[in-house]
């Protein structure tokens, strides 16, 4: 029996798209004329949909299709298409009546064609691309360049007009769309969640970005979740719990959820258009009321759930099983079309049913129904100046960093907490740019040591508040500190905001961060192919703290010692990305400003919120940072003449480790040349060839020698400077002390013992690896291991490192 003839029980068939249109928003309010023309232009998404999976010949159907018009590789996805270009066309309309200021977010994986379509018909991408004209010649290209090599993906990438969310990994497409709204009070972000999207554990948690966008100050979002049944091969979840269950869910969520439901195309039209025309008079209504009355209350933002069949308008079914409402829809629906003729004849007849000959009129031209439909200018979506936030940005108003310098007169014989002052600055930002900087952090923003900003802004909050919140709670409903113990959402909160055109600055914890690797993966690819799209203006750059650090973890122990974020880092293009590892509060300002200033970057910087000694005052350190690397004259002594051994650092602790065994080696053997060389910007060790900021060979070489040893102290994994350094002269020479998972509860000293970095492990590397002290350093060897096993047993007797080690400071 065909699977076709399955009956459906009648405990499912709310379920189902296939039973008769539900609204929840009663009324019909388009016109016949009105309907009939949403209608044209919503099939005409979809024949152009379908154009660009399937054809690289014969765009219009003006001949009998044959094998040879379809691409040789059928690639892309249809299955969520066309319920995204029926949103945005209702979208358009609302746009064009109430003048709205709006922009669309198309977060189900490969949706592209539903967005392409209708960017195509406003005319933008004929304007950005002039080859893929409004004519026969150039909707062939139009069709030929998707998913097609040297064309363009199947998501929503950045070569697509109007897009900031390419939609590729799934999850991000609500915080994404919340950092946009973010200071944009008039701008309605239109976010459609996949139903499969709405699986993931990012996406789930982002439901509550309501509680995070003020109704007096920031724009709107409207969640818009498309339940179209089906994953690649699976049922989803959210489209098999019953009704009742689903709008619980997001009512507990905040949301006041509404649902258009069905098949039926024109009842379905008339339900989304009372539908979306409700949300946005819903919406204009909580701004109105919050701006009117300047109280700043949470408002139950509208929501709508739309229901419609996965490959909406395709066949049925073929050959006995589903097609159109099923899993079977979700890519090429017709697979085989090019070497099967009935599956061909099939195709052709579903794409002439979207009625292509309506597309262009006589003269080659689109047909004026659709310029009479779409807005104009900026008003369109895919225009829309937000969605290249380039064009938008204002260069930041900073202060001189200077001011907040640290006291340096000599160095390593102060401490200070190396990120306190870089929260003074970043107050003083926030004060200087109160529209468009925003600080973000998940629940740690004390904790980093930058609890100064809030003397100037407190932290977003607009729910409940008990009396003892003004004890320390520093909460605020204007507050633009944005904390929430997401590190997903807030990511996704921050790349919005930026990629609108303002600022940001995100700190996390170093344990953590590693939650949004792939979140930093996507954007990173992102930034790479914005930098060769002449039209999309730059952006400022994505400035990420990296702090609470694996040499720091005293009470968290081995679950929170990885360091491993900048081997992520440093697998992306060095077009788009830079790490820091300033070794003191002076050099942490110096790069701070620096990374603010910048433009299209993802900025690393790595730094501890602990007390760590001071090394460099301010002058020495703005050229030890502009430089990114460089000898420390007061901690060598080699000018004279060549050194015996290099010792090298990249971190705050490793730096103090290296400098405590290069004082203890000079103790020792004062014959001994040293050369100490501490390293900021950790691309310097590759050369230009690969990195832009990398050191030319004879700068390097010049630097460390090209046959002694080097012995480099690095915050991190120790393969990542050998794979930095490997194409160097003296490569083999080099010998990297770093994190190696190794530790526990351990004490600072104890911990980089564990992992051969600290300074005693340090001085008997040197012993070993300098020629002659092998010879005559046997003794000095004995007398590092002594201090060594003592200083272990020393914490492991008192839970502390002797006071020998914790307040050591440079005796040079």
């Amino acid at each position: 029996m065909s699977t076709i003839e399955a009956s459906v029980p009648a405990e499912v068939a709310q379920l189902s798209p296939y039973a008769p249109t539900r609204s929840s928003v009663e009324g019909k309010p388009l016109s016949e004329q009105e309907l009939r023309n949403i209608e044209t232009y919503w099939k005409t998404c979809n024949y152009l949909s379908l154009g660009m999976i399937y054809l690289q010949e014969n765009p219009l159907l003006l001949e009998t299709l044959r094998p040879e018009h379809l691409k040789n590789r059928l690639l892309g996805h249809w299955g969520t298409s066309p319920g995204l270009s029926f949103i945005y066309v209702h979208l358009n309309r609302l746009i064009k009546q109430y003048d709205l200021d709006m922009i669309f977010l198309a977060g189900p994986g490969h949706g592209a064609p539903g967005v392409l379509g209708p960017t195509y018909l406003e005319g933008t991408y004929s304007e950005i691309y002039p080859e893929k004209s409004q004519d026969r010649e150039g909707l062939r290209e139009f069709f030929k360049q998707f998913s097609f090599p040297g064309g363009i993906g199947s998501h929503c990438t950045p070569e697509t007009p109007g897009s900031i969310h390419e939609g590729g990994e799934l999850g991000y497409v609500l915080s994404h769309a919340c950092g946009a709204a973010f200071d944009n009070p008039d701008l309605i972000v239109a976010a459609v969640v996949g139903d499969g999207e709405s699986e993931t554990g990012p996406l789930a948690t982002s439901w509550h970005i309501n509680k995070y966008l003020s109704p007096a100050r920031d724009g709107a979002v409207l969640p818009i979740l498309h339940l179209n049944g089906y994953k690649i091969d699976n049922p989803t979840i959210p489209a098999r719990i019953s009704r009742e269950e689903l709008e619980n869910l997001f009512r507990g969520y905040g949301w006041t959820p509404y649902f258009v439901e069905g098949a039926d195309i024109d009842s379905m039209h008339q339900a989304m258009a009372a539908t979306v025309e409700h949300c946005i008079n819903e919406i204009q209504e909580h701004r109105a009321a919050a701006r009117k009355q300047g109280v700043s209350e949470r408002p139950r933002w509208p929501m709508i759930v739309l229901r419609s069949p996965k490959g909406w308008t395709a066949p049925r079914e073929m050959e006995g099983h589903f097609l159109e409402g099923f899993w079977r829809s979700h890519q090429v629906p017709l697979p085989a079309a090019k070497k099967d003729p009935v599956q061909l004849r099939i195709l052709e007849s579903w794409m002439r049913s979207q009625m292509p000959e309506k597309l262009f009129d006589g003269q080659g031209g689109l047909a004026p129904l659709f310029k009479e439909l779409a807005p104009t200018g900026t008003r369109r979506m895919s225009a829309n100046p937000h969605t290249n936030g380039g064009r938008l940005k204002k260069a930041l108003r900073l202060p001189d960093f200077r001011e907040y310098a640290n006291p340096t007169d000599k160095p390593g014989l102060s401490l200070a907490e190396n990120t306190r002052p870089l929260g003074r600055m970043l107050a003083e930002i926030m004060k200087l740019n109160p529209h468009n900087f925003r600080v973000f952090g998940p629940d740690e923003t004390t904790s980093n040591k930058l609890d100064d900003l809030y003397s100037v802004s407190k932290k977003f909050w607009i729910e409940e508040r008990f009396p003892e919140d003004k004890d320390g709670g520093n909460l605020a409903p204007d507050g633009r500190v944005m904390e929430m113990l997401s590190e997903h959402t807030l990511e996704g909160m921050l790349e919005g905001y930026l990629l609108t055109g303002r600022h940001g600055f995100f700190s996390t914890y170093e344990a953590f961060v590693h939650i949004i690797d792939s979140m930093f993966n996507q954007y990173a690819k992102w930034l790479e192919i914005c930098n060769h799209l002449s039209w999309r203006d730059s952006i400022a750059s994505l400035n990420l703290l990296i702090t609470s650090t694996v040499w720091r973890q005293d009470h968290n122990g081995f679950t929170h010692q990885d360091p491993g974020f900048l081997d992520v880092v440093v697998n992306k293009s060095a077009n788009v990305t830079r790490i820091y590892l300033p070794p003191d509060v002076n050099c942490l300002l110096s790069v701070a400003d620096h990374c603010l200033r910048s433009q299209n970057y993802v900025n690393v910087i790595v730094s501890d919120k602990q007390k760590h000694l001071q090394y460099l005052n301010m002058d020495a350190a703005i050229t030890h940072c502009t430089k990114g690397i460089g000898i420390w004259d007061w901690a060598s002594n080699d000018e004279a003449g060549e050194p015996d051994v290099v010792v090298a650092s990249a971190g705050d602790i490793p730096t103090q480790e290296a400098l405590a065994a290069t004082a203890l080696l000079r103790k020792e053997f004062v014959d001994l040349k040293i050369r100490f060389i501490n390293v900021v910007d950790l691309f310097k060790l590759q050369p230009t060839s690969e990195h832009p900021h990398g050191l030319p060979d004879r700068d390097f070489d010049s630097l460390f020698t090209v046959d002694k040893p080097v012995m480099f102290n690095f915050h991190g994994y120790p393969q990542l400077i050998h794979r930095l350094a490997y194409r160097r002269t003296n490569h083999n020479n080099i010998h990297v002390r770093g994190y190696k998972e190794q530790g526990n509860i351990n004490t600072p000293l104890e911990l980089a013992i564990n992992n051969n970095v600290d300074r005693f492990s340090l001085a008997m590397d040197v012993i070993d690896r300098v020629p002659r002290l092998q010879k005559i350093g046997a003794h000095a060897k004995e007398r590092f291991l002594n201090q060594q096993i003592e200083c272990r047993n020393y914490a492991h007797q008192f839970g502390i490192d002797k006071p020998e080690a914790t307040d050591w400071i440079w005796p040079y």
